[in-house]
């Protein structure tokens, strides 16, 4: 190693331990290291010595915090920097892959759908970054580093960082900033002042080089390079690689601009370029290219052209797509688009209807709940602009499911825990609180609202729905629930144009999804008629039904509004969906029903897949339970039709399927002789918990834990004596950890019984401790209390939030997931008192399936590997627009 990199480890050898060199740049060179505070792998980037010897260090360090600042799935964020003696560094997590860099020089080009795929993660890095104020100045294929085939930004903001802190200095060395085959006219130019526009600049000739294999311009020396940048046209890609969309070949020339103002103003335009095969550039709309030969009077000319054709197509997509169109209007068949939304801004799926779309009334975007401002807070409301690739989070609306626009526009209503209603303006400002009292409890079967022409509020409450004036007061009964049909709740409410009535969804108490069906509210008498089997409906003004069916196929019937009832048969359309919103207009918009599939993995304590369990991969698995050898694997599949339970053997050897009755079976706890299974399924109508043995063998009988609640989450203690569950009563709106001596006991044993909700109980090897998450404080954390005497104490064990807690087989350690989605050890010294160590994070598992109601993993007999389910499917294309889906069914009921 160097002298730099042995002053570096002699110093901050209780920090990281520096193992080997990866490579040098421009401005440092880069080394693997072990981070011993976390026991991670870490990249150490020590700034050369010329370079740190004209930067000021606490401006440098000052500079940059501001990188520091930046959270997003496609930029590589920055643990830590500092000083050693002279020496400058910042350290970035270790990428196991290679970079983009790597890639080309051994494919020279990339196929089509790889290189577009990585220049739409690295612009929509970019336009997050440029949101917030931190421009690059320095991509090139160096700095994208590919993970899993996904991009990473590295260096973000670094350049900008040096050259705050050198100032002019940094001239006076002779040192650049930026790789000239990337860098765009004004940055050659050296000018002082420039924007986001240089990155798109900087990120077209990446794309260029990943389709041509080539850079957009080459020269034998830096001048002759600079010379080219600020005169040449690059060859057209279509004239290099015939296989390439002259779309692509348009938007990326566009991109390679000269002068900013006629490249595309932000990075969310480029990514939608590159999407969209009608996109012309700008100079080649208005006539054929002209090449710019450098001149400001002809740059300012071609910008004043490109200004004006780009203002023009805006105005014609805007007229066509956004703001709809006469309803006397023809239009040729239905345009589908998937609706691009970053990871950290999908909607919520964490319980049926959750992910409920509200439609804008003026047809601008729409409304749904997503994931919430901080890792504690579950969710708020999110609005999505058709305009727009990112969707915006409303403020005042943390915690909020289930969006309703008022008439105008202007406000929106939506549902919040406990049983609140709320209504906040979409400008922000504080949320007005309605009511907090009297709705149906929807967590985890649905609930919403509709905003009527009249003003009023339709919410889905106890018995029936109720009507509220969004400025408070009494509320008025709509309709009633007919409970002697055996129907608990009227959910997911639609009104009707004419004012006579409204849709909802029946919810039966047997809450069987196969049962749910839609009803027709008669506002003149209050009373309810079912018309059909159904999930969800919205009344779309052709005078149709849309609905969705417990499998997901999206369904139209036709319907009399005026009398309230079905006319003629029902027909399926081309969509499946979970749940949707229709636009005034006639538009669509649908989660999609997710078909994918997913591989259960082992990984080990640092976050690496070592392999699939058993070769368990191609179907959608549920709550995996290794038995208590370790060689067999409880798990539950869902087959489109319903879950089973299956068992998967450690050698491969052929799977048992245990359940073949009802649609839900799963959550598998083995009984400590690894000889039976307890699970719970609807098989008898409601939801119990049911025993077998894990060889398939004999009977399924039922387990009597003689509560009237519903239960959840079995787990038997080491010696099975003791059978733990959670509850979920509805009526008061929380959980309790019960548990039974199964053949001894006549009733079950409250063991935590606080008026918080308490999930997962966990027993200790041992015996001797009880684990569980509760969200007593406001946020669900772990504790831990003695075992089976819970009352004499409560040990609280996360500080940043915790969920789905497990015992390492030995004891000595407990694991849980915490609000950054990670999973984390805490060391417990084993005895009859209870004494923890410092916690310590494993790994990131956000790309593993969770559940916060119940552990969705599990770790193998000597806690090094851990069983988790990961999904091959990216959420983000599962949301998908269709726009004239009102002449689609049209078409559909014509013929």
């Amino acid at each position: 190693m160097s002298v730099s990199a042995d002053r570096f480890s002699e110093v901050l050898s209780d920090r990281y331990r520096l193992e080997r060199e990866l490579g040098r740049g421009g401005m440092a060179t880069v080394y693997l290291a072990h981070d011993v505070r976390h026991d991670r792998k870490v990249a150490v980037k020590i700034l050369h010595a010329e370079l740190a010897a004209v930067l000021g260090a606490d401006r440098f360090l000052s500079e940059i915090k501001t990188t520091a600042g930046l959270q997003h799935p496609h930029i590589l964020p920055l643990f830590d920097s500092g000083q050693v003696g002279t020496e400058l560094f910042y350290v970035m997590p270790f990428v196991d892959g290679e970079s983009l860099r790597d890639r080309l020089t051994r494919e020279k080009q990339l196929p089509l759908d790889d290189a577009l795929r990585i220049a739409r993660e690295v612009a929509d890095a970019l336009g997050y970054a440029h949101a917030h104020g931190v421009i690059h100045r320095d991509i090139k294929p160096e700095n994208i580093l590919l993970q899993g085939g996904h991009a990473l930004v590295a260096d973000f903001g670094i350049a900008l960082a040096v050259q705050s802190a050198a100032g002019t200095r940094l001239t006076e060395t002779g040192l650049s900033l930026g790789t000239p085959q990337y860098m765009s006219p004004e940055q050659a130019m050296g000018e002082k002042t420039i924007d986001g526009r240089t990155d798109l600049y900087s990120l077209g000739a990446v794309l260029y080089e990943m389709l041509s294999g080539e850079p957009p311009f080459a020269a034998p020396t830096g001048q002759a390079l600079i010379a080219k940048i600020l005169t040449d046209e690059p060859r057209p890609l279509t004239e290099l690689r015939k296989s390439i969309p002259r779309h692509v070949d348009a938007a990326t020339r566009q991109a390679l601009e000269k002068v900013p103002a006629d490249r595309f103003a932000t990075a969310a335009e480029l990514s939608a370029a590159l999407a969209n095969p009608a996109f012309v550039r700008a100079a080649e709309a208005k006539s054929s290219a002209t090449t710019v030969v450098g001149a400001a009077a002809a740059w300012r000319a071609a910008a004043l052209g490109l200004a004006a054709a780009a203002l023009v197509l805006a105005a014609v997509l805007v007229v066509t797509i956004v703001r709809g169109r006469r309803d006397d209007a023809p239009r040729r068949g239905a345009l589908r688009l998937g609706v691009y939304l970053p990871e950290n801004q999908l909607p919520s799926d964490q319980e049926f209807g959750s992910s409920i779309f509200a439609m804008a009334p003026d047809g601008s975007g729409f409304a749904y709940a997503g994931p919430g401002a901080t890792a504690g807070s579950e969710t708020r409301l999110w609005f999505r602009k058709w305009n727009q690739l990112n969707a915006t989070p409303i403020a005042g609306t943390d915690g909020g499911l289930y969006p309703a626009f008022s008439p105008d526009g202007k406000s929106i209503a939506f549902l919040a825990y406990p049983a609140q209603l709320k209504v906040v303006s979409l400008t922000g400002g504080l949320a007005t609180v309605v009511t907090d009292s009297g709705l149906y409890d929807f967590r985890g079967l649905g609930g919403g609202l509709a905003w009527g022409d009249d003003g009023m509020l339709y919410v889905s409450a106890n018995n029936g729905l109720l009507k509220f004036s969004p400025t408070g007061g009494p509320a008025r009964r709509v309709s009633v629930v007919d409970a002697a049909h055996g129907d608990e709740a009227h959910l997911f409410p639609d009104l009707l144009p004419n004012g006579k009535g409204a849709l909802v969804t029946i919810l039966p108490k047997s809450r069987n999804i196969d049962e749910f069906a839609i009803g027709v509210v008669s506002f003149a008498t209050g009373a309810v008629k079912p018309a059909f089997k159904g999930t969800m409906a919205r009344y779309l003004r052709t005078g149709h039904i849309v609905y969705t069916q417990s499998n997901g196929t999206l369904m139209a019937v036709p319907f009399d509004e005026d009398r309230l009832v079905v006319t003629g048969p029902s027909v399926a359309l081309a969509d499946t969906a979970t749940m949707f919103g229709v636009t005034r207009n006639g538009d669509l918009v649908y989660a999609k029903a997710s078909t994918a599939t997913s591989h259960v993995v082992l990984v080990d304590r640092n976050g690496f897949e070592r392999e699939t369990w058993s070769g368990l991969t191609g179907a959608n698995f549920r709550t995996p339970r290794l038995s208590p050898d370790g060689r067999r694997l409880a798990i539950s599949i869902d087959h489109g039709s319903g879950g089973a339970l299956w068992i998967a053997r450690s050698d491969g050897g052929p799977m048992t399927r245990i359940t073949f009755d009802g649609a839900m079976n799963e959550r598998a706890a083995w009984t400590p002789d690894g000889q039976r299974l307890v699970f719970l399924s609807d098989r008898a109508g409601g939801i119990r918990f049911f025993e077998r043995r894990a060889d398939g063998g004999g009977s399924t009988t039922p387990v009597n834990v003689v509560d009237s609640r519903r239960v959840f989450g079995a787990e038997w203690s080491p010696r099975g004596d003791w059978l733990l569950f959670r509850t979920d009563d509805q009526a008061a709106g929380n959980g309790d950890i019960m548990g039974i001596r199964p053949g001894v006991d006549t009733a079950a044993r409250p063991f935590v019984a606080t008026p918080a909700e308490e999930l997962a109980p966990a027993i200790s090897p041992d015996g001797r401790w009880l684990a569980y998450s509760s969200s007593q404080t406001g946020r669900r954390e772990i504790y831990v209390r003695p075992f089976p005497e819970t009352d004499r104490a409560t040990y609280q064990v996360s500080t940043a939030g915790g969920t789905e807690p497990l015992w390492s087989r030995d004891g000595r350690e407990l694991f849980y997931r915490d609000d950054h989605d990670q999973i984390v050890a805490v060391p417990i010294a084993a005895g009859a008192t209870f004494e923890r160590g410092a916690a310590r994070v494993l790994f990131d598992a956000s790309n593993y399936a969770s559940l916060t109601v119940q552990r969705d993993y599990d770790v193998t007999p000597d806690g090094q590997r851990f069983v988790m389910i990961r999904s091959d499917a990216p959420r983000a294309n599962r949301i998908v627009a269709v726009f004239g889906f009102i002449d689609e069914v049209r078409a559909r009921f014509a013929k």
